[in-house]
């Protein structure tokens, strides 16, 4: 089947640069931006703006009866995903295909818990530097989403059916054949870059130079490293090198998602991350000191919100 109906649930960065980029290719009834109704009705006032341009979006409440979405994408933080998966039961059917731009290595097992894993591909996003403050997002690289098969080796129709929609919508993506070990890489990186930055820096620029900074960074993403070894996953340095790659592509001035939550004062994914790591240690016996001083002084800023 040809993906034609997409909906995307969550505005945050990622859903802004995303639906701004599909509603420029798409018919607008094509596109839904699921939303429940006060949000809806901010979002119509205030608008939502991308690079300064107001973005022309069509919201779908998820009371709204529709025909099922032939793609979902699911941009909203990892506290919000219980929610969304409510809020888009609407939007499945039998055809339906499901990626995951959350961050961390557990979304896509929640989804495919409500929905099914056979309907989830696994799904990362990269190579993106959005920034996002109130309503309004700028961006300078788009970046890719990364999908492919739960088995590896195999490209399905599936897969194939995906990415003939994003050739279609000229929206960046790449196949890969080893997911497992692709998902993890990103998540070395976001417990490496995230929540350095969000405790020792103030954007990219501060881990792409040789200094503090970016030596915790690296500390951090070794220990998730060895974590792979005891999980089956086997990261090497080389994937380490890839994304050290990957991150000095980023615009120096942009900021990543925990770096914007501390300067908003908003809570952060920080169990998703050093919390993951932490665990992870504790269950094979493998000491993790970087993220466990991580883990700590992040909790310290946000516990000092409500004093302020």
């Amino acid at each position: 089947m040809t993906i034609n109906s997409v909906a995307i649930i969550g505005l945050g960065a990622l859903g802004i640069l995303f639906g701004n980029h599909l509603s420029k290719r798409m018919p607008a009834e094509n596109l839904r931006i699921i939303a429940d109704r006060d949000r809806i009705a901010r979002y119509q006032k205030e608008g939502i703006y991308c690079n300064g341009q107001r973005c022309d979006f069509n919201y779908v409440s998820p009371e709204e009866p529709t025909d099922p979405a032939d793609l979902i994408i699911f941009t909203v933080k990892y506290q919000g995903l219980p929610a969304a998966i409510r809020a888009v039961e609407k939007q499945v059917g039998p055809h339906t295909l499901i990626l995951s731009a959350l961050n961390g290595i557990t979304s896509e097992k929640i989804i495919g818990e409500a929905f099914g894993m056979e309907i989830v591909l696994p799904c990362v996003a990269q190579g993106m530097d959005a920034v996002k403050v109130g309503n309004r997002l700028t961006y300078h690289h788009m970046g890719m989403l990364c999908f492919g098969d739960w088995e590896p080796g195999i490209v399905s129709p599936k897969v194939r059916r995906v990415a003939e929609f994003f050739d279609r919508t000229d929206f960046p993506y790449e196949i890969d054949t080893d997911m497992q070990k692709r998902l993890w890489g990103k998540f070395m990186l976001n417990v490496g870059v995230n929540q350095t930055v969000a405790v020792y820096g103030e954007n990219y620029g501060d881990i792409q130079r040789e200094g503090r900074p970016r030596e915790i960074m690296i500390a951090a993403m070794r220990e998730v490293i060895a974590l792979s070894e005891r999980e089956g996953v086997n990261l090497t340095e080389d994937d380490l090198n890839y994304w050290l790659e990957v991150l000095s592509k980023l615009s120096p001035v942009g900021k990543p998602s925990m770096r914007q939550d501390v300067e908003a004062r908003r809570y952060s994914e920080v169990e998703l991350f050093a919390g993951t790591v932490l665990e992870l240690g504790k269950k094979h016996g493998v000491a993790t000191p970087v993220n466990q001083d991580l883990y700590e002084r992040i909790r310290k800023i946000e516990s000092e919100y409500e004093l302020a």
